[in-house]
């Protein structure tokens, strides 16, 4: 593995693993009323295209980074919306 890859997948490691605490309070305490559904939807979407763009230029650390993120995020506004 080349050192920038590895430099890619460690940042978008330590990135993606920040919204893990957020998933993991609103799930347990069944609120998100401090979540900003807009800034989840356009991170969320914006996440999204950096996916795609992770796609088009065949790159493993934005591919892996952005869909877990992409998963993490989209989980956090999926209980903003069930939980309000």
């Amino acid at each position: 593995m080349k050192l920038i890859d590895f430099l890619g997948l460690l940042a978008g490691t330590l990135t993606t693993i920040a919204f893990l605490p957020q998933v993991i309070k609103i799930w347990t305490t069944k609120s998100a009323k401090d979540i900003s559904s807009g800034m989840f939807l356009c991170f969320c979407t914006g996440v999204f295209l950096w996916l795609i763009y992770g796609i088009c230029i065949n790159s493993l650390p934005v591919i892996a980074a952005n869909s877990a993120t992409f998963i993490l995020a989209s989980t956090i506004l999926f209980f903003k919306f069930k939980y309000s």
